[in-house]
């Protein structure tokens, strides 16, 4: 065979081959602005032990729409000076705004572990949070697992050499460990399984629950004021880019109708009251 036959039938052989498909479709969302506004109560039950509540509003598009209530219970406990745990309960109710109305709410479950170092006026901490968050009501769960598990890191910097102020800055990654593993390839019009068949069993373009990936990078600069002995108050900036991986199914799972990935920035501007006692 000639070179002139040889390079005829491997172009030819790459023209039959189909090109590889696409699992998902990204999506740029648009810049959002937000706030959130809280006042929680901290009681020190014995040396070392502490009960704090906190009620949390927050809002989204540019201030105008409520996102959610959270009312949060938790138990921490200070080992020593480079260590605490703790404990909690949240209650969310998010807001839905084409209802107005208030969607089912969610149950979230949360174990943390802080380490933390001093030099001179600064301290720097090291906060692992695992989170298991439950969705009640109706819903489909060939879109959502019923309950989705996370774990936030966060390592944050706080200046403590101005008496009453105490600025800090912190970087927070978010990782999911629960995302659908999608078995289903986009031929540009439809998503199909790996037979290319568009038809097959229940969830078939689901392999299992167990995709991890980071989902919020945030980074923040703050203040904390100590008003009094017992009372404070906080305020930060928040910078988030935020990216979700949706899926738009069938309730049946039958079909997969999108998979798309979704990612923009999201600001917060947020303020705090603290009361201890």
């Amino acid at each position: 065979m000639t070179m002139k036959r040889l390079s005829t039938v491997v172009i030819l052989l790459f023209a039959l081959i189909p090109p590889p498909l696409q699992a998902q479709t990204d999506v740029d969302l648009s810049p959002d602005f937000g706030g959130r506004l809280s006042l929680s109560v901290d009681k020190k039950l014995t040396r070392g032990l502490h009960l704090n509540l906190e009620e949390e509003v927050r809002l989204d598009n540019n201030f105008q729409s409520l996102n959610r209530l959270q009312t949060t219970l938790a138990l921490s406990y200070k080992v020593n000076d480079y260590l605490k745990v703790g404990l909690g309960y949240a209650l969310i109710n998010p807001y839905s705004q084409s209802n107005s109305t208030f969607k089912s709410c969610r149950h979230r479950l949360m174990v943390d572990a802080t380490g933390s170092v001093s030099f001179g006026n600064w301290r720097f901490s090291l906060k692992e949070r695992f989170q298991a968050t439950y969705r009640s009501g109706e819903m489909n769960t060939y879109q959502n697992p019923r309950t989705a598990l996370t774990l936030k890191s966060r390592l944050k910097a706080t200046y403590k050499g101005l008496q009453r102020w105490e600025p800090y800055a912190y970087i927070e990654l978010r990782n999911t460990f629960n995302a659908p593993v999608i078995n289903a390839y986009y031929t540009g019009s439809e998503y199909v399984n790996s037979d290319m068949s568009a038809s097959g069993p229940a969830g078939w373009f689901i392999d299992g629950w167990n995709g991890i990936y980071i989902n919020h990078i945030r980074g923040a600069i703050g203040v904390d004021y100590r008003i009094s002995k017992r009372s404070s108050i906080e305020m930060s900036l928040m910078a988030d880019h935020v990216t979700d991986k949706v899926v738009d199914a069938n309730a049946e799972g039958t079909k997969l109708k999108s998979y798309t990935r979704e990612s923009g920035f999201v600001g917060w501007l947020t303020a705090g009251y603290s009361y201890k006692f």
